[in-house]
């Protein structure tokens, strides 16, 4: 139980403590987000950067609790961090063009893929796909990557909504590596659970600061190599309590918000003939507050949305994996639709006064 308990108490009481000292330092340098009238939620400025807490207590705890003889994908995983906490820092400060980020993006993909090898082989049975060609894996996890890091850029949109959907996923991440008894990304599921549970107490609705792509840049990284990771995990030997859950389910469920959330906002783009890039406020939790409801109400409502498709998931393991994917992405599409139908209601009532 202490490869739960240790990591995530580190990293939660290291960011719980240097946040104060950060805001000041934000607040005395002019670290901040500047709001503004198209797409931009808050009205006042907001300390900026909180990411590099996250980064910097994520790191210590993971490399304090890894056992002293797990290395193997270390090597590769923690050069990849470094790119993405540089490109986020960079942007954080003076701004980054979208096509560099997305060339860092790919590197960092390259990197895991071709040289840590941590990379998509089978469906598991999904559609009836187990094994899948090589050059198919390797475009198939280069895609992973590049959309999960960009999905978790694109949902730091409302105060608490990428650290509470992060912290989320990774406790189910740290759980379900805990039971499979990998204590390498347990450990490191727990240590950057532990960082966002420690930053959310300062991003909370009123934030009194932001992670910046410093963080979410971080957060959508290391969720993509640990849902990759537990697509790839060998069946062998994991416990009852898992064993029969579909991974590539189970993965996609822990990703349902910020997944549907990209994939809708891009294809709108694209239909737009703008670049998928281009900040809007089509996200879903735009168009929540639109509605009329407070930030808080709009993250919890998002937080349960997430939480009930993780359970969908795991309650579907009695049944065949392709009928119960097919069954949870229609009810997501169809769950996902209802703020744009109360919103057309209520645009329909207010024109018909």
């Amino acid at each position: 139980m202490q490869e739960l308990i240790l990591p995530i108490l580190t990293s939660f009481i290291i960011v719980l403590i240097s946040t104060p000292s950060f805001i000041k330092i934000a607040i005395h340098k002019r670290l901040f987000d500047e709001p503004s009238e198209d797409r931009k939620i808050h009205t006042r400025r907001v300390p900026l950067m909180g990411g590099m807490m996250i980064f910097g207590g994520t790191l210590f705890s993971f490399l304090l609790w890894l056992p002293v003889n797990e290395m193997g994908v270390i090597k590769f995983l923690i050069p990849s961090l470094l790119i993405m906490f540089f490109v986020g820092m960079k942007d954080d400060i003076i701004g980054t063009a979208p096509t560099k980020k997305l060339v860092a993006h790919l590197v960092v993909a390259f990197i895991m893929v071709l040289m840590a090898d941590v990379r998509l082989t089978s469906l598991h049975g999904l559609f009836g796909v187990r094994e899948i060609p090589d050059w198919a894996g390797i475009m198939l996890s280069i895609f992973t990557y590049i959309v999960v890091i960009n999905a978790f850029n694109l949902i730091d949109g409302v105060d608490g909504l990428a650290a509470g959907v992060g912290l989320i996923a990774t406790v189910i991440f740290g759980f379900w590596f805990y039971y499979a008894g990998d204590w390498t990304y347990s450990v490191l599921s727990f240590s950057l659970a532990g960082a966002l549970l420690g930053f959310l107490i300062y991003n909370f609705n009123p934030a009194k600061i932001f992670m910046g792509d410093t963080g979410s840049l971080i957060i959508g990284f290391l969720i993509a190599v640990m849902a990759i990771e537990l697509v790839e995990y060998h069946a062998q030997g994991l416990p009852l309590i898992i064993n029969n859950i579909s991974k590539p389910i189970l993965s996609m469920s822990i990703l349902v918000y910020p997944l549907i959330d990209t994939i809708r906002v891009f294809t709108l783009r694209a239909i737009k003939g703008v670049s998928p890039f281009t900040a809007d406020r089509n996200h879903i939790h735009h168009k929540l507050i639109d509605l009329g409801l407070s930030q808080k109400q709009t993250v919890f409502i998002i937080y349960f949305f997430n939480l009930l498709i993780i359970g969908a998931a795991v309650f579907s393991q009695q049944f065949d994996p392709s009928y119960s994917f097919i069954v949870i992405i229609s009810s997501v599409i169809i769950i996902v639709q209802i703020p744009f139908l109360i919103k057309k209601r209520k645009i329909k009532r207010e024109n018909a006064q």
